[in-house]
C-alpha cells in the first residue's frame, strides 16, 4: 500500500465493505426465495462483507437471465407446426387412459414447464453404459444431416476417444455437428477433449466459462448437467449417462459403475432439441434454425403411446420445474413410489411429500447404491435416512458396484426419468433434463427392474442407523447440514 494511503486503510476497508455488501446483502433478501437460503447468505455477508459479499458473488447468485427458446413451436413452421400440435395429449386422452388424478399432473406440467405432453412418441431402454454407447455410436455414425451433443461430462479416455473419432468423422463427411460440454465437466479430464475435437473440425464450445482462462463469473457454480444427443431431427438419446469409460464392461468389467439412458423418437424430440439448441445459442450465440436442423415430423398416430413430456429445469425461468412436477407426483400417489437415485437428499418439502404419502399407505420404497463415488454426500444422506424410516418409508442399498441411475415410478403408470438427482443441486443450482413418462407398459417395465434390484438389496433399518458409534453419527449429521452446498 503506498505511504500516503496507509493512515486511511481502516476507512478505505469500511468503504470497500460497504460498496460490496450491502449490495450482496441486498441482491440475496430481494432474489432468494427459500428464507433459509436468504438469511444464511446475508448472514456470511454481514459477518465478513468483503469476503462474503466475494463468495456470493461467485456461488451465491443462482439466476441466469436469457432470452429463451420457449419450446419446439419457436422451431417449426407453417404445416409441420401444425402437424406436431395434432400430438399435444389432450385432458380427454390423459383422463381416458389414466384416471383424473393423472390429468390433474397434465394440467401441473402445462402450468410449470415449457413444453406439451406429446403422444405418438417411442421411448426404449439402454440398461447399460455399453447399450448406451454403442446406440449412440450406431446413430452418430449414421448421421446423414444434423448431430446436437449436450453433455455434463465428456471424458478424453478410451470411450470418449471413440465419440470424438465418430464425431469428427461426421463432420468430415459434411454432417453439421455442435458439442456442448459443461466448463466444470470438461475438467473431469486432462487434457480436455475439445482440443481433439477441434482440431478435428468439430464445432465445440463450454457452457458457462472457459476451460483455460477459469469460470464466468458471476455463475460459476450453475452447471449443465443435461445429457442430450440428437441426431438428423429424428431420434433422441437422453437420460443420465455421461461419456465416461468407467460404466462401460468391455473396460471395467463387473466394476464398471451402472447408469440408465433412453432413446426416443416422436413428437418429444422437437422439445429435447429446443432445450439443448436453447443452450447452444445462449453459450455460442448460434441459432440452429437451418435446413439442416429441422426435426423430423412423427408418423405414428396422434393420441396414441407414448405419452412424453420433456421437463427441463434450471436457474433461469425453470428454477425448481422438476422439484414442483416432484411435489405433484408425491401428492396423487396412492399405491406406490419407487424411486432411485444415486444422491438422495431432498429438502424438507418433497421429505414431507413422501412422508405423507407413505402415512396414507402409499409404498415407497428409495433405493441408493451401497458404494458411492461421493463419500461426503453418501454420509449426508445416511445423516437423513432416520426422518424418512420413522414414518413408513423404507429405503434400500443396492449391492454390486455404484449405480448412477435416476428413475422413478408411480402407481404402474408414471414415470419420470432424466438427468435430475434428489439432491439440493439438480433441484436449484444444475440446468436439468428430464422426461414425463406416462404410459403404463413402460413404468411397469421400470417398476419391475427396481423389484429385482430390491431383492438382492440390503433393507436400512433405524436399528443399522443408530447401532453406529456415535461419532460417526454425528459426522453424518454434520455432513447433512451442509448438504446445500455439497
Amino acid at each position: 500500500m503506498p505511504m500516503f494511503l496507509e493512515p486511511y486503510w481502516p476507512h478505505i476497508l469500511f468503504v470497500l465493505s460497504l460498496l460490496l455488501g450491502v449490495p450482496a446483502a441486498i441482491h440475496a433478501a430481494m432474489t432468494k426465495e427459500e428464507v433459509r437460503s436468504a438469511i444464511g447468505w446475508v448472514g456470511i455477508i454481514i459477518l465478513s462483507p468483503i469476503v462474503g459479499a466475494l463468495l456470493y458473488f461467485i456461488a451465491g447468485i443462482n439466476r441466469i437471465r436469457r432470452s429463451a427458446i420457449s419450446d419446439r413451436r419457436f422451431l417449426l413452421q407453417g404445416h409441420v407446426r401444425d402437424h406436431f400440435e395434432t400430438y399435444d395429449a389432450t385432458d380427454e386422452i390423459v383422463t381416458e387412459q389414466f384416471g383424473r388424478r393423472f390429468a390433474a399432473m397434465k394440467t401441473l406440467g402445462d402450468r410449470v414447464t415449457s413444453h406439451e405432453l406429446t403422444t405418438g412418441n417411442a421411448i426404449s431402454v439402454l440398461s447399460t453404459g455399453d447399450d448406451a454407447y454403442g446406440a449412440m455410436l450406431n446413430a452418430i455414425g449414421e448421421a446423414s444431416r444434423s448431430i446436437l451433443l449436450e453433455t455434463y461430462i465428456f471424458d478424453r479416455d478410451r470411450v470418449g476417444r471413440r465419440f470424438a473419432d465418430a464425431l469428427i468423422a461426421a463432420a468430415k463427411r459434411g454432417v453439421a455437428v455442435r458439442v456442448l460440454i459443461d466448463a466444470v465437466g470438461a475438467r473431469y479430464s486432462v487434457p480436455s477433449v475439445l482440443g481433439m475435437l477441434r482440431d478435428g473440425g468439430v464445432i465445440v464450445d463450454v457452457f458457462n466459462g472457459n476451460v483455460i482462462m477459469g469460470l464466468r463469473l458471476p455463475y460459476a457454480n450453475l452447471r449443465t448437467h443435461r445429457k442430450i444427443l440428437i441426431v438428423d431431427g429424428a431420434v433422441a438419446f437422453t437420460g443420465g449417462m455421461n461419456i465416461r469409460e468407467g460404466f462401460s464392461s468391455e473396460f471395467f468389467g463387473d466394476k464398471c459403475s451402472g447408469d440408465t439412458h433412453f432413446r426416443v423418437s416422436g413428437a418429444v424430440v422437437a422439445d429435447l432439441f429446443a432445450i439443448a439448441a436453447n443452450d447452444w445459442r445462449f453459450t455460442a450465440g448460434e441459432d440452429l434454425q437451418d435446413n439442416v436442423w429441422q426435426i423430423v415430423p412423427p408418423t405414428a398416430d396422434p393420441g396414441t403411446p407414448v405419452a412424453i413430456r420433456a421437463v427441463s429445469s434450471g436457474p433461469d425461468r425453470n428454477v425448481e420445474t422438476n422439484h414442483k412436477m416432484l411435489m405433484g407426483a408425491f401428492s396423487i400417489a396412492r399405491t406406490s413410489i419407487r424411486i432411485v437415485s444415486p444422491y438422495f437428499l431432498p429438502d424438507r418439502e418433497l421429505i414431507t411429500a413422501l412422508i405423507t404419502a407413505a402415512r396414507r399407505g402409499v409404498e415407497v420404497d428409495i433405493i441408493v447404491p451401497q458404494t458411492n463415488n461421493l463419500t461426503l454426500i453418501d454420509r449426508a444422506m445416511t445423516g437423513q435416512f432416520d426422518q424418512l424410516l420413522k414414518n413408513y418409508c423404507r429405503i434400500w442399498r443396492a449391492s454390486g458396484a455404484f449405480d448412477h441411475s435416476k428413475l422413478m415410478a408411480i402407481d404402474s403408470c408414471w414415470a419420470f426419468v432424466g438427468s435430475s438427482n434428489l439432491d439440493p443441486r439438480s433441484l436449484r443450482l444444475n440446468f436439468e433434463v428430464d422426461m414425463e413418462v406416462m404410459d403404463h407398459s413402460f413404468a411397469q417395465a421400470l417398476e419391475r427392474r427396481i423389484d429385482v434390484t430390491i431383492s438382492s438389496s440390503k433393507q436400512v433399518t433405524l436399528d443399522d442407523l443408530r447401532s453406529k458409534p456415535f461419532p460417526a453419527r454425528l459426522v453424518d449429521r454434520i455432513l447433512w447440514l451442509g448438504s446445500p452446498y455439497l
